[in-house]
């Protein structure tokens, strides 16, 4: 299993590789082959700083919650090819992404205690 503090430093190395990928691998044209892959880069970006783990700066969204978008998003991006045409143009960096951010959450112990402190503590 990947423990919570490892899956957040893939999901923010995966949202800049997802923010910068257009550029790196020669896909940055304008269209839906470039912006979806940046703007879900951007979403695990923001998404990473307010889940209830580790290398969050706040802890909001539960970090079940987090893994169902991940594995949400990763579906979306691995189809997005074939789903929105650009297939011929490129395929490859949206499928292998797609599935690495299906496949960490399944892998990710979903247990965790990170903010079960600060709730606590609010009730005393």
């Amino acid at each position: 299993m990947i423990d919570t503090r490892t899956h957040g430093i893939i999901d923010y190395v995966t949202g800049v590789l997802l923010f910068v990928a257009p550029y790196l691998f020669g896909f940055a044209t304008g269209g839906v082959e470039q912006w979806l892959p940046q703007l879900l880069g951007a979403m695990t970006i923001v998404m990473s700083l307010i889940t209830r783990y580790e290398l969050s700066v706040a802890k909001v969204i539960p970090l079940k919650v987090h893994l169902g978008v991940d594995i949400a998003s990763g579906i979306l991006l691995a189809a997005s090819p074939w789903l929105f045409g650009f297939a011929d143009l490129i395929w490859w960096p949206h499928l292998l992404v797609g599935l690495m951010e299906i496949a960490i959450p399944l892998l990710t112990d979903r247990d965790t205690h990170v903010g079960d402190t600060h709730r606590r503590a609010g009730r005393r």
